[in-house]
């Protein structure tokens, strides 16, 4: 038995979640009730119903229905779908082709989808969990509409448990199985918000378990005591992570930057991933405000690739918490912004005259290295000159108390 499968809904009525889109009044409803389709792209998270609601708006739409993954399909399957659309014309039927994870599609594949879309033959439903702005072409995308799907919440996920333990017919209602509270929490939190990985975790423990009550050392077995949340390296949740990583430990916030640190482990990313980019921020945003910041991070680079996991989540650990807690300080970072834009500005200001190396008698003639000195009294141009070119010399980057 595929209790996802089997107890997936065939209503909108029976949906769970995403009020937002579906809710009474909302444009997804709205675009069903007035039968007035329109391509779609639905993004969002593992597990948040977007196959589901693919199949729902189809069902509601009487419409011709043809599923294709874009991990294993190409043109010629699209080709097939294109030629029984044509034939389905004939009887004023309705195409309507879903494509999940279309971001797996190239460009190419993706161009040949886009005329049947302009023209209307098909009408596209495609799921990512992957930002479409950057997946998806430009041309594509212009044509659908983006609909954002959340997370379901733990209301949601509670009445799918519900559904799936009492219903008769297509869950599992006739085990008699229970549930406690603090069990069913444990288990929603398990999932990551996933109502697939929910719903093939209840369906374990009813037919792999004989005890009549799902315990929390039952859900603990299935999961393995590991999230199984959502963290994916190629995916959008890996940089929304990250980027929480960085500006935690850039508020100074130890205790958020060691939960992301934390997640980042148990989601199986690469620890020199992390001390890199603890690096970076030792200089960008530590600096010369504390200036072993570089040398501790660099260290815990160094000793995060000798001895490896799981030891060096310690060093990760002992890195993040000391760049968390350092002072802080943006000159570096912004007087290398400041240098970058006057070299914008003035791309090719001849090097001062006196700066300039001498080796020959003719560059000593033309006055380079004149009014530099290089002395036990004094190192640099004499008279005050500037090392900046003249159109710079007025010019401040660095300053000491950003």
């Amino acid at each position: 038995m595929n209790l996802a499968y089997q107890l997936r809904p065939q209503t909108l009525d029976d949906y769970v979640g995403q009020e937002d889109l579906v809710g009474r009044g909302k444009l997804i409803r709205r675009m069903i009730e007035s039968d007035t389709l329109f391509s779609i792209i639905l993004w969002g998270p593992p597990g948040s119903g977007k196959t589901t609601l693919a199949s729902i708006i189809a069902h509601e739409a009487n419409a011709d229905f043809h599923v294709l993954s874009a991990v294993s399909t190409g043109k010629e399957d699209l080709n097939k779908i294109v030629k029984t659309a044509k034939e389905q014309t004939l009887f004023s039927k309705k195409t309507i082709l879903f494509i999940d994870e279309i971001h797996r599609w190239n460009k190419a594949q993706q161009d040949v989808l886009l005329p049947y879309v302009e023209s209307g033959l098909i009408t596209l439903i495609g799921a990512t969990t992957e930002n479409p702005s950057f997946e998806i072409n430009s041309a594509l995308l212009s044509r659908c509409k983006v609909f954002v799907l959340n997370s379901l919440s733990e209301a949601d996920l509670n009445q799918i448990i519900t559904r799936a333990l009492t219903d008769k017919d297509r869950g599992m209602g006739t085990y008699g199985k229970t549930i406690d509270k603090h069990v069913r929490e444990l288990m929603i939190r398990l999932s990551g918000g996933d109502a697939r990985v929910l719903l093939n975790a209840v369906e374990m423990a009813v037919i792999n378990y004989k005890e009549k009550k799902i315990t929390e050392q039952i859900i603990k077995d299935i999961f393995q005591t590991r999230s199984s949340g959502l963290y994916d390296k190629k995916a959008e949740e890996h940089y929304n992570i990250i980027s929480a990583f960085i500006k935690s430990i850039r508020g100074s916030d130890p205790d958020a930057a060691l939960y992301y640190l934390s997640r980042m482990l148990e989601g199986g990313e690469d620890p020199k991933f992390i001390a890199r980019r603890m690096i970076i921020l030792a200089s960008e945003d530590i600096g010369l405000a504390d200036r072993g910041a570089l040398i501790q991070a660099n260290a815990g680079f160094e000793a995060v690739d000798k001895i490896g996991m799981p030891e060096a989540q310690l060093t990760l650990a002992h890195i993040c918490l000391y760049l968390a807690t350092a002072p802080k300080s943006r000159a570096v970072a912004n007087a290398l912004g400041r240098a970058k834009a006057a070299v914008y500005e003035h791309p090719n200001e001849p090097v001062p005259l006196h700066l300039r190396n001498a080796p020959t008698k003719l560059m000593k003639n033309l006055g380079y290295s004149k009014g530099y000195e290089w002395s036990d009294r004094h190192v640099g141009p004499k008279d005050n000159r500037s090392f900046l070119p003249d159109k710079l010399k007025s010019k401040t980057f660095y300053d000491k108390q950003p």
